[in-house]
């Protein structure tokens, strides 16, 4: 069964399935997004000392989807690879339990509820851009505490942690920088999410479909792991540009604006900047939609019977 089913279980019941699908992919994946966040805030020039090289001196301190945990284990230890754990849950609690409890119904909306056959690609991925803004709209606080947490290693030796843990994170943020301050970033921020929700649902219910046209697939565990890989894929390459500026905005408050951010990184590092973290950017989207859409699939199947 495809996750286009509206028919099946309520709105709440997917919302709730969505949701613990969302928050136990994140769970499992978070030390890879810590290095995501890491390798995308390493500016050109950075430097630092690893081990496997004798002094190493001007290299990049994060080097690499591995390179990047084993240095962050090293250095901060091994929890520090769950920071951002507290508001990465809230944050899937509240935007990956709407983007997709939202997407059916909207992409019904969109076809018509008298509508027969399969949904066009075109209706899926307005479907998917539309659940992804309005999702992202109002989690994106959340977003905004668990990449200053992720970010907090990145500060430079000697000085003091900005924040003691999720909900002081919110506070202070909210204490010194103003209610406005929570939604820094919110432009790159549903620009990404909207283009990233739209690749990974609208791809997942393609990809899926495709396969189970091939004679001998079925709709089982290992066809809901190839389309989960296949929608991660086109979620990475077609939103690390977007997701590069929102990382930098949100951990590095240096930047203007979003056009700003944009024009330095470009100019400064060039092009390829935008694709910083690409691998580890895909191991982690790539195993948390095979995670995620496993989990949700089973879930949904829980509540059909």
């Amino acid at each position: 069964m495809s996750i286009s089913d509206p028919n099946r279980i309520s709105f709440a019941q997917s919302f709730l399935c969505s949701a613990f699908a969302a928050c136990f992919a994140e769970f499992c994946t978070i030390p890879l997004d810590t290095a995501k966040v890491r390798l995308q805030l390493q500016k050109k020039g950075s430097v630092g000392v690893d081990d496997d090289d004798d002094g190493g001196m001007g290299l990049p301190k994060y080097r690499g989807l591995l390179g990047t945990v084993k240095t962050i284990a090293r250095e901060e230890g091994v929890y520090a690879l769950w920071k951002g754990i507290v508001p990465g849950l809230h944050r899937q609690c509240l935007y990956g339990g709407l983007r997709i409890a939202l997407y059916d119904p909207v992409k019904t909306f969109l076809v018509g509820a008298a509508f027969v056959g399969e949904v066009p690609l075109y209706h899926m991925i307005l479907a998917a851009l539309l659940t992804g803004a309005l999702a992202i709209t109002i989690a994106n606080p959340t977003d905004l505490v668990k990449v200053r947490l992720q970010a907090e290693g990145h500060l430079p030796s000697g000085i003091p942690k900005r924040y003691s843990g999720a909900m002081d994170a919110y506070s202070t943020i909210l204490k010194h920088e103003g209610l406005g301050a929570l939604w820094t970033g919110l432009g790159p921020n549903i620009a990404r999410n909207a283009i990233i929700n739209a690749a990974e649902l609208a791809s997942y219910d393609q990809v899926k479909q495709t396969i189970l046209k091939i004679p001998g697939f079925m709709d089982n565990a290992f066809t809901h792991l190839l389309a989960g890989l296949g929608a991660g894929l086109f979620a990475v390459f077609i939103g690390s540009p977007v997701d590069v500026v929102k990382s930098r905005m949100m951990g590095d408050p240096s930047y203007k604006n979003t056009f700003d951010c944009f024009l330095k990184t470009l100019f400064n590092e060039g092009f390829l900047a935008f694709y910083k973290g690409f691998l580890p950017n895909f191991g982690r989207v790539g195993a948390w939609n095979v995670i995620m859409f496993l989990t949700l699939e089973q879930a949904k199947g829980v509540f059909r019977g």
